[in-house]
Formats: C-alpha cells, sequence, structure tokens
C-alpha cells in the first residue's frame, strides 16, 4: 500500500495512530491505561496542544490532537507517550526493547467536514472489534467524557462538539445520538486509508490549502463526504 511522508499542520487536528511493536499488546492492565492518560494529559498542558478524542486498545492507540503554532509539539507528545509507556511497561516485566512499531501515523483533519466523524470512527472503535456493544460500555476511550453530566474534563472540546447545543448537556445528548447513527462504509475506508497512508482527510479544497500552507503537493485519493449529526 503506497503511503506519504507524514504532514503536521499548525492549528488544524490530527488523527493520529500508534501500534504496538509486531502488533503486540500494549496494554494488559487496567493500570496501564491509566498510566497512559496520566501521561497525555501532564504533557498535552506541559506542550500546550488540545486533545479532543481518544481511544486506547490493547495493541493500539488513536488520538485527535490540535497542534498550536508550533506543529512540532505533536511529535514531542508521542515520543513521550512512547517513551514513558515503554519504559513503565519494561520496568514491569524486566524486558527491554521497543513497545511500539516505527513512527506513528498522522492525518489532518479538515475540521468542517470531518472532526465529527473522525472522533466518532476513533470512539467507535471497541464495537468495531466486537469488544462491547456501545461505545459506553468501554472504558478507556474519551466518549464517556463527553457524554457525562459534568463535562470533559481535561479533555478539550472541539469547535464541532461545541457547535451541537448552547449547553453541555444539549451537545453530549446530540453527539451521543450521532454515534448511533449509520456510519456507511465509505466513511469508514475514508478515515482508515487516510490515516494509515499520512494523507490529509478532507475535500480538494482543503488539500490544496494545506499544500500551500507547507510548501510540498499533497495527492489526494478518492475522498467521500461524511454526513453530519442532526
Amino acid at each position: 500500500m503506497p503511503r506519504s511522508a507524514r504532514v503536521i499542520v499548525p492549528n488544524v487536528p490530527h488523527h493520529v495512530v500508534q501500534r504496538g511493536h509486531n502488533r503486540s499488546s500494549v496494554f494488559a492492565e487496567p493500570a496501564d491505561f491509566n498510566y497512559y492518560l496520566q501521561t497525555l494529559r501532564e504533557w498535552k498542558i506541559t506542550l500546550g496542544i488540545k486533545v479532543y478524542s481518544y481511544c486506547l486498545m490493547t495493541n493500539h492507540i488513536h488520538l485527535i490532537l490540535e497542534p498550536s503554532d508550533d506543529a512540532q509539539v505533536v511529535g514531542k507528545l508521542m515520543r513521550r507517550l512512547a517513551g514513558r509507556q515503554t519504559r513503565y511497561v519494561n520496568r514491569l516485566e524486566g524486558r527491554t526493547g521497543s513497545l511500539w512499531d516505527g513512527r506513528y501515523k498522522a492525518s489532518p483533519i479538515q475540521t468542517e467536514r470531518y472532526l465529527l466523524a473522525c472522533s466518532r470512527y476513533v470512539e467507535l472503535n471497541p464495537v468495531r472489534a466486537n469488544i462491547v456493544a456501545t461505545p459506553e460500555e468501554y472504558a478507556w476511550s474519551s466518549f464517556r467524557r463527553k457524554v457525562t453530566a459534568t463535562g470533559t474534563g481535561w479533555l478539550d472540546e472541539d469547535p464541532c462538539f461545541r457547535a451541537l447545543g448552547n449547553r453541555h448537556s444539549e451537545r453530549a445528548r446530540c453527539y451521543a445520538a450521532y454515534l448511533r447513527s449509520v456510519v456507511s462504509a465509505e466513511e469508514e475506508t475514508l478515515i482508515r486509508r487516510a490515516v494509515r497512508r499520512n494523507q490529509l482527510t478532507g475535500d480538494e479544497r482543503f488539500i490544496n490549502e494545506i499544500a500551500a500552507r507547507v510548501g510540498r503537493r499533497i495527492e489526494l485519493r478518492g475522498q467521500g463526504r461524511p454526513g453530519k449529526p442532526k
């Protein structure tokens, strides 16, 4: 499968994926998941990066991140996350070596058209994997934080989520309904291929806009348009 060089763009949300070495488990116990999330919370504050969504599966992670004016904070965050989790697991298991499989993948997201769809893709991972029947049942994704009455806590509310209602309760209800709506195979394929190939999740106008900003040609591979929440 052809892949493009990774593109990280300031002030644009990104879908980021990193997998365990040889697809082996990264998280085995609740403490493993909690340690990763503690590191994510600490370093997103330190680096000034927004975290909109996440899902920690046993052998890989999905994050929706937005850097500030300094795009390099994404790489810095991913190095902290990978390095600290590797040292943590190696210390517990008395092992050495890499915990992760190569470099992380990243796909800049066209906010107004695809950000909610990418968050839905991330938070439905456990459902697609037949681990749970509903996203509410999975403890290690951002979905529960988004739909609780008390708000999202350290998680940042992305602009599309905020646009779903004037109050958090209204936004949470609308977002939960959005995740329960039918997801097309085209949407899933579009998002999955974009992040696997380090390509942009967006239409041709977005591709051209980002190409102009970063000063290089970016290839577009058959993008579609997902539906919006009602």
